[in-house]
């Protein structure tokens, strides 16, 4: 293999001009390979062991390219902690190209761009470890995510509070269209812009949508469901993403953008780890409410589009508050459905106070939330919980299925700032222990029992995370 033999597609550059600024990676000084995700270089037809040449550094670093590639920063907006910026886009960031099945190859750390905004456009080691730790963890939970493909470390010093090893990352996503391209789009004013974008991400994204009476109306439905079915699974397994900001919701419904991101331990829906999160605003319980305000934003996006159909704005507006209001529900049943599954409950069974219930009894005995229901499967009743899980127990749970589906393992804050650590240090054994462990998360393995647990109260009551910017 070499790189004149891969093929990259610039569709989304061709399509949406607007949105793409063209624009070349900056050259490491001693690029170093980190860490490879060669099953997945194996299924976009890549070989791992020429990922491994200089050459094949090069691609994941962006320096070496197949003929053709128009590596470029895409441009889009956001609302950041609620608050409007209209042109945000890849400070530090570039899209490579689409392989031939449509993800697209992007990188993380590759320098400064046009929409840099001051910063240097580089990355640090240790958050582009924690980006592929994590997005490789939900991917083997079953959560639709980004993944990644690797971490090269570039050579070069990178200034945070700190001087840390920099590092690139390379993601493979869906695509990266977001409700902030949409946001971005509408604002200029160019209904041609925002007509092709939708248009783009219903062939990318949802075809089904593009032989129903409005289209658009279509569009915002189907985002509106696999965000509400993407939400549910981060609620079921108690990951908190940290900046639900609307530059980080994707059109695809995938997870993406692992900054200050961590799992939960002791039940509590105000748990909040985000260092710039002080408010509570995308706190572990707020996670669906959040989602459906981003979800408001991208309809304020698509009324110009909507009103051609509906034939005024009014109408407009009136249809898509509608639409709107399916969220809760649609969220409400793939939570339920998700908790039904944990607990052992047929599918059918309409018993909702058993989990409606559960939320403040964990919350109220500060109970691990991922170990509570395999130790349930097991028949560990914790105290307190007697009256509840006789109720439980009347339904005739399935417990070995409850096992095919709540995780034994996940990436626990403590050991992935162990890993981390360690990483930035020079040894990387922690970090493919670690990945070795969470890419199966359902089967439980003797002398794994440190991956199992929650880290001390001392250091839960203490952590914080950061976005590594």
């Amino acid at each position: 293999m070499t790189a004149s033999t891969i093929a990259l597609d610039n569709r989304f550059a061709r399509e949406l001009p607007e949105l793409a600024i063209s624009w070349q990676a900056q050259t490491p000084p001693q690029p170093t390979l980190t860490v490879l995700n060669e099953a997945l270089a194996r299924d976009l037809g890549l070989d791992p062991q020429w990922l491994r040449t200089p050459d094949g550094i090069g691609l994941l670093t962006g320096t070496v390219l197949p003929p053709g590639t128009e590596p470029v920063a895409q441009v889009y907006a956001g609302h950041q902690f609620g608050g409007l910026q209209p042109r945000l886009g890849d400070g530090r960031a570039l899209l490579l190209g689409e392989f031939p099945d449509g993800r697209d190859l992007h990188l993380k750390g590759s320098g400064r761009t046009p929409l840099s905004r001051g910063g240097d456009g580089l990355a640090a080691l240790g958050p582009m470890l924690r980006e592929y730790i994590v997005s490789e963890a939900m991917f083997a939970l079953r959560i639709p995510t980004t993944r990644s493909l690797s971490v090269v470390a570039t050579g070069a010093p990178v200034q945070r509070e700190t001087v840390l090893p920099g590092a690139v990352l390379a993601r493979v996503a869906a695509s990266h269209l977001r409700v902030g391209s949409f946001v971005y789009a509408a604002s200029t004013g160019d209904l041609g812009l925002l007509r092709r974008l939708a248009d783009y991400a219903i062939a990318r994204h949802h075809p089904q949508c593009a032989d129903a009476d409005d289209r658009y109306l279509a569009l915002f439905d189907a985002v509106l469901t696999v965000q509400a079915e993407l939400v549910a699974k981060w609620m079921l397994v108690g990951f908190i993403h940290g900046v639900m900001n609307t530059d980080n919701v994707l059109i695809s419904g995938e997870t993406i953008d692992y900054g200050p991101c961590a799992f939960m331990d002791t039940f509590n829906p105000e748990t909040v780890f985000s260092s710039i999160d002080s408010w509570g605003r995308y706190a572990y319980g707020n996670q669906p409410a959040i989602t459906g305000w981003n979800l408001a934003r991208f309809a304020e996006t698509l009324l110009p589009l909507l009103a051609e159909t509906a034939g005024d704005t009014d109408r407009a507006i009136e249809t898509a508050t509608t639409a709107l209001g399916e969220f809760a529900t649609r969220y409400q049943r793939a939570w339920r459905a998700g908790m039904r599954a944990k607990l052992g409950l047929a599918e059918n069974n309409s018993e909702d106070a058993l989990i409606d219930e559960l939320p403040a009894l964990l919350t109220e005995h500060q109970l691990d939330y991922t170990s509570f229901f395999r130790g349930l499967a097991r028949g560990d009743v914790p105290l307190g919980f007697m009256g509840w899980v006789q109720r439980w127990r009347a339904h005739q749970p399935d417990t070995t299925a409850m096992n095919r589906v709540n995780p034994v393992y996940i990436p626990r804050n403590h050991l992935v700032e162990e890993a981390l650590a360690a990483a930035t240090a020079g040894d990387l054994t922690p970090v493919h222990r670690l990945l070795d462990v969470l890419r199966d998360p359902f089967t439980e393995r003797p002398g794994l029992e440190r991956y199992a647990g929650a880290g001390s109260q001392d250091f839960a009551a203490s952590y914080r995370t950061f976005c590594g910017t």
